[in-house]
């Protein structure tokens, strides 16, 4: 059975700079396993009908003015039935004052109440889409991740065959490093894959013969990303003379990460072969066919317009 991914309540608070208001409360054994958050406007009035425990809530301003119309015996009602109900957490936004009788129910239920300066709209869009990503379906693949022209490159093929020195020529291009040897991929939506490197290689690159090398140290925080989508993958293989590769491009093929397929470019290495241009013209030709122009097919329809034309010359001078 598939464990539910998750992920820990500490990595929340640290991510998104919370400050705690129950310091009484342990929080390392707390998991987060829903990237969707609540803010309760329901709960507040008394309605538990459609509660759902296993969210982080957020209470922000409309909530906080809601919360003064009420006297203190609703609010000691409220409070202990929400929090009774159990939530991975409770973060008040923008800097507020809590309900002291909102810390009292929190402690007595060990429930972690933070709070964040934000305002509430962008408080909840920055949780969501980073729990998006962190909680997503995740797998892992031997390749490179550079960011180049806004395309997310996947790079891959056999240990050796010059993964990393594509990528170091790239970035002293001005291009963008996300990960090194080991892509982690997440499935964040039925379209789109996101890639990041392990906490414990990111922004390191490894060139055979050199050795480990700082990227963000040696060119700068310019240089690298944290995550980027995975576009375009491009797979680099050893020349072979014997085998037919494809010279105009007119259909792609796809390669299937978790479900979702992802354009895919075989390229053939040889001496001589400059990898950081051929993935560069890759890039801002991939952008081309997502702007609706595509190269090969507009050759292809000038080839058969061309021929069209001769075959009319032909029957004009035939008359």
């Amino acid at each position: 059975m598939m464990k539910r991914p998750h992920i820990r309540l500490t990595q929340v608070v640290e991510k998104m700079d919370l400050k705690s208001l129950t310091p009484e409360v342990p929080i390392d054994d707390i998991v987060v396993e829903v990237a969707d958050i609540t803010r309760p406007k329901f709960q507040l009035t008394g309605y538990f009908g459609d509660y759902k425990e296993d969210r982080i809530q957020i209470l922000g301003e409309e909530e906080g003015i809601y919360l003064t119309t009420l006297d203190d015996e609703r609010k000691e009602y409220i409070f202990e039935k929400m929090m009774a109900a159990g939530m991975p957490a409770m973060i008040v936004s923008k800097g507020r004052d809590p309900e002291p009788i909102m810390i009292e129910k929190a402690i007595k239920y060990n429930i972690p109440v933070f709070t964040s300066s934000k305002p509430t709209a962008a408080l909840v869009a920055e949780i969501i889409r980073w729990l998006n990503v962190r909680l997503a379906p995740c797998t892992t693949v031997h390749g490179v991740l550079v960011d180049c022209y806004g395309v997310g490159v996947l790079l891959m093929g056999e240990s050796g065959i010059g993964k990393s020195e594509a990528a170091i020529e790239l970035i002293k291009r001005g291009h963008r490093l996300v990960t090194d040897d080991v892509v982690e991929i997440h499935k964040v939506s039925e379209v789109t894959l996101v890639g990041t490197a392990p906490d414990i290689t990111r922004h390191f690159i490894e060139l055979r013969g050199i050795g480990v090398l700082d990227v963000k140290t040696m060119f700068g925080v310019q240089s690298v990303l944290e995550t980027s989508s995975i576009d375009l993958i491009i797979k680099l293989k050893e020349w072979d003379q014997e085998e037919d590769y494809d010279r105009l491009g007119l259909n792609d093929d796809y390669m299937e990460i978790l479900g979702n397929e992802v354009v895919c470019h075989s390229i053939p290495i040889r001496p001589g072969r400059n990898l950081a241009v051929i993935v560069e013209s890759a890039a801002v030709n991939y952008r081309q066919k997502q702007m609706g122009y595509n190269a090969a097919h507009e050759l292809y329809k000038r080839v058969q317009d061309n021929i069209e034309k001769r075959r009319r010359q032909k029957e004009l001078q035939s008359e």
